[in-house]
């Protein structure tokens, strides 16, 4: 019988996990190639994976809101169809050979922490999240839980996972070794066994974000708990606030011609492409061009080495009906022209609101671009999507008078103008090359040529 592991794959840049929200096939089950099998959810996208053989599924090894790793193996099918099995098998049994020997020795240290307990009911309730803020998996609280770790000794594991996050290896570790002494030594940490000079240097470049301190509630509140993305979103806007010191710099551009050149030609565009044309490939492709006059702001900052990006892949922020956020990204922005951004633009921000983005579509950005104007507001000072170093806020498009300046004198005149706000890390953008940027925007949307076509 041909046994054919399914692992979790990698699903882009910096997504080392995802959670397992929903099994499309049960034990037993015939599955065809490429025939969706799981749905599984990413700090970034939701998604489903199809089956990479066809066959018979025998083993479930993740349940449903259990969080896998990269690479684990998740299912077995047997392309022979053989007889399912009851998925009580554990996880630990399917792990590479080579981590046999201590994953089975983590497994008996497991079973005889378990066996002396004082009562087979003597287990512990855990929060899935801690008084430090921690976010602790399914998986990890079921394992503490039947080990009797309590919320103490959880929050004091330090975890290998994103984020800080404990896994279940972080959890056998901390077994085996209270077994083993029968109280847990903490391990020196590389930083405290290095001299203080060394120490000095090796600092962490960010400072550990505060915890929040809980919130009593008031008669009448209403207690909503903040879905999957949303507590993603609001992690990540943390962690970037506290990575990036941000500086942000505002210019007025008048648009005028971009306002007249549109109403002229939507009405066309929609007949013939049947979809609305937007201001926002008209801003990206003044992104893309100012990028490429300040490459410097195409870059990223890892540790203390700055990596400057070939590609100019620009993220364009896009509200989801639930009402939150996410960032599909234009690859090579500055290798379309403008109808090719018009297309790829409304692709993205279609798939968007069906649900229907990849991983692929969210993953590689360089710079972002987001329409605070869409709501009314006229700017803002936009959050930077780590690990990118600037974000433009574009503003809405409002009538004003204005000093027009002519061979033949100055006049007051009604014309168009919105406001741009550009957000930067100011470890290496400096007020310079931060302002000079949007401004060069600014100008490439004043010099837009009226007569452009498609």
């Amino acid at each position: 019988m041909s046994q054919v592991e399914i692992r979790l794959p990698k699903m882009g840049e910096s997504v080392t996990e995802a959670t397992i929200t929903n099994w499309l096939k049960g034990i037993g089950d015939k599955v065809e190639m490429d025939e969706p099998l799981v749905e599984v959810a990413t700090d970034k996208v939701d998604n489903e994976l199809p089956s990479e053989v066809a066959g018979t599924l025998t083993k479930i090894l993740f349940d449903t809101n259990e969080v896998a790793q990269v690479g684990d193996v998740i299912a077995i099918i047997s392309t022979e169809g053989g007889a399912g099995s009851n998925g009580s098998e554990k996880k630990s049994e399917e792990k590479p050979a080579e981590n046999l020997e201590g994953v089975e020795k983590m497994v008996k240290v497991a079973e005889e922490t378990v066996s002396s307990s004082s009562s087979p009911n003597s287990t512990v309730d855990l929060d899935k999240t801690g008084p430090s803020g921690k976010f602790y998996s399914p998986l990890v609280r079921s394992i503490a839980s039947k080990e009797n770790i309590s919320m103490k000794e959880l929050e004091s594991i330090e975890g290998s996972g994103q984020s800080g996050r404990v896994t279940k290896k972080d959890v056998l570790n901390y077994l085996e070794n209270r077994s083993t002494n029968g109280t847990v030594t903490p391990q020196p940490t590389a930083q405290a066994a290095k001299t203080p000079e060394i120490a000095a240097n090796d600092r962490p470049q960010t400072p550990t974000p505060p915890k929040a301190k809980s919130v009593p509630s008031m008669p009448g509140d209403e207690i909503v708990e903040m879905d999957r993305m949303r507590k993603m979103i609001a992690e990540h806007m943390v962690m970037s606030k506290h990575t990036s010191p941000h500086v942000t710099s505002f210019v007025e551009a008048d648009v005028t011609n971009i306002w007249n050149w549109r109403n002229k030609i939507k009405d066309e565009f929609k007949k013939r492409e049947g979809e609305n044309f937007t201001f926002t490939p008209v801003f990206v492709q003044a992104v893309a061009k100012a990028i490429k006059d300040f490459p410097n702001i195409n870059v990223c900052v890892d540790g203390d080495k700055i990596i400057k990006r070939k590609d100019i892949n620009i993220g364009m922020a896009a509200a989801l009906p639930s009402g939150n956020l996410i960032v599909p990204v234009i690859k090579q922005a500055d290798r379309l022209n403008l109808y090719g951004l018009a297309k790829k633009v409304n692709e993205l921000a279609n798939n968007a609101r069906d649900n229907k983005l990849s991983s692929d579509d969210i993953q590689g950005g360089t710079y972002t671009l987001t329409n605070v104007g869409t709501f009314g507001n006229v700017m803002g000072t936009p959050i930077i999507n780590q690990p990118q170093v600037a974000i433009l806020a574009t503003g809405a498009i409002r009538k004003v008078p204005a000093v027009i300046e002519t061979p033949d004198g100055d006049f007051i005149g009604i014309r168009y103008k919105m406001f741009l706000s550009h957000s930067y890390d100011h470890r290496v953008v400096d007020g310079a090359l931060g302002g000079m940027f949007v401004k060069r925007v600014a100008e490439y949307l004043e010099d837009f040529d009226p007569e452009t076509t498609f």
